[in-house]
């Protein structure tokens, strides 16, 4: 008979023969992803039903796995919450009706908001005083984030330094598993910026889309984002204290469409901040100016809070799309309009937001970075010392998106 944990494996990875890429990762038992693919794919409605039957038994405090004599309601919290996520997922995949804010409140836990017109104008208003040149913002802007271009043969080094930095600095603050390693790549025709493949055996392979050219002004939080402090440190940190020490099988796999990637998500947007505090653009903009590329730190220091309202802007273009029903080019049009970004990155935008895959995904970044840093507190009131140990536990135990709001 197979445990509740190895039930929630197979049926993530019976999903993932439906929708390619809603396995994340996997580095379990070699012989449950064996078992489902030589296997023919599951009717949908029989998922449904498997799954609503693992949440009964969890929901019954039935034991988890072999080694769960003593019952671990932390465990059991967290393994349902990600259950009822996948459950939404099978459940379209069965043909039930579920509109894009359920969708999302299902798979992810939180309920999707919009960007207020106000907010947007006030961005506008911002950057309107601080972007240099003459004739309309969405020009100006677009001539000026093209200033900050990393050409293609500093683009290495200066991705090099970066990490060193970072990895460091995670090290020295968070503490790093002996033996974890990263390796980048550059890589094109992907509907993101940036993903972090993580391999297992504490390893990741960052790719880096080069569709769109590289800006100084992003390539930090990317690093932070896809390696240190962010997924490659949060993959490590579990794989090492709750796979390998702790034998909780159920963080071997990582699965779209459920709580731990609005979480993932949330930190690592989050991490650049909590990694380098006060000093985070001076150090950024030394290690630019060492390789000769342009980095305006003190513009982005101004508008860091202008750029941060924009970015949700996405969370608006998904709402449109799948919630309104407006058509792609119209919402293109509105995120060129209130993102103020250039037709191409508008229509990358938009080529994540329509992939069957990420479409809800958009909430894990716009409401996880909030509610992260909600969480690590600010730090004009909250010791850096537990705002560090906060963000310590975020990368290091299981958690919920409702442990971060109680």
């Amino acid at each position: 008979m197979s445990t509740l944990v190895e039930d929630y494996i197979s049926l993530g990875l019976e999903l993932n023969k439906h929708i390619e890429g809603l396995v994340d990762a996997y580095y379990g038992p070699g012989e449950a992803a064996a078992r489902v693919n030589s296997s023919a794919k599951v009717d949908p409605r029989r998922l449904v039903k498997n799954i609503r039957l693992l949440i009964s038994s969890i929901e019954a405090r039935e034991p988890l796995d072999l080694g769960d004599i003593a019952y671990d309601p932390i465990r059991a919290v967290w393994l349902r919450a990600q259950s009822i996520g996948l459950l939404a997922t099978a459940e379209k995949l069965a043909g039930v009706d579920i509109d894009y804010v359920t969708e999302v409140e299902r798979c992810y836990g939180v309920r999707p908001r919009r960007v207020s017109r106000e907010e947007i104008e006030e961005a506008h208003g911002i950057l309107e005083h601080i972007v240099p040149g003459v004739g309309r913002l969405s020009d100006r802007l677009d001539a000026y984030r093209n200033s900050f271009v990393v050409p293609p043969e500093k683009l290495e080094p200066v991705l090099m330094d970066l990490t060193e930095v970072f990895r460091e600095r995670t090290a020295s603050l968070f503490g790093l598993p002996e033996g974890e390693s990263l390796e980048f790549e550059i890589v094109t025709s992907k509907p993101w910026s940036g993903f972090n493949y993580y391999l297992g055996d504490l390893k990741s392979r960052v790719a880096i889309n080069a569709d769109l050219p590289i800006l100084s002004t992003s390539l930090a939080h990317l690093i932070a984002h896809e390696a240190y402090p962010g997924h490659h440190s949060e993959h490590t940190r579990k794989e090492a204290n709750l796979y390998n020490k702790r034998g909780q099988l159920e963080e071997s796999i990582f699965l779209v469409g459920t709580p731990q990637c609005l979480i993932a998500e949330g930190l690592a947007d989050f991490g650049l901040e909590i990694l380098l505090g006060d000093e985070e653009f001076d150090i950024v903009a030394q290690l630019m100016i060492n390789r000769g590329i342009n980095f305006p730190d003190q513009e982005l220091k101004e508008t860091r809070g202008a750029f941060e309202t924009l970015s949700r802007v996405r969370a608006n273009a998904a709402w449109d799309l799948h919630q309104d029903g407006i058509s792609p080019d119209r919402v293109i049009d509105r995120i060129e309009r209130d993102a103020l970004l250039s037709r191409p990155r508008a229509e990358k935008s938009v080529e994540f937001l329509t992939d069957p895959t990420w479409r809800a995904y958009i909430t894990c970044y716009v409401e996880g970075y909030q509610l992260v840093r909600s969480f690590v507190g600010n730090p004009e009131k909250v010791p850096n010392t537990i705002r560090i140990e906060r963000f310590k536990r975020l990368i290091t135990e299981q958690v919920i998106p409702q442990d971060l709001s109680s």
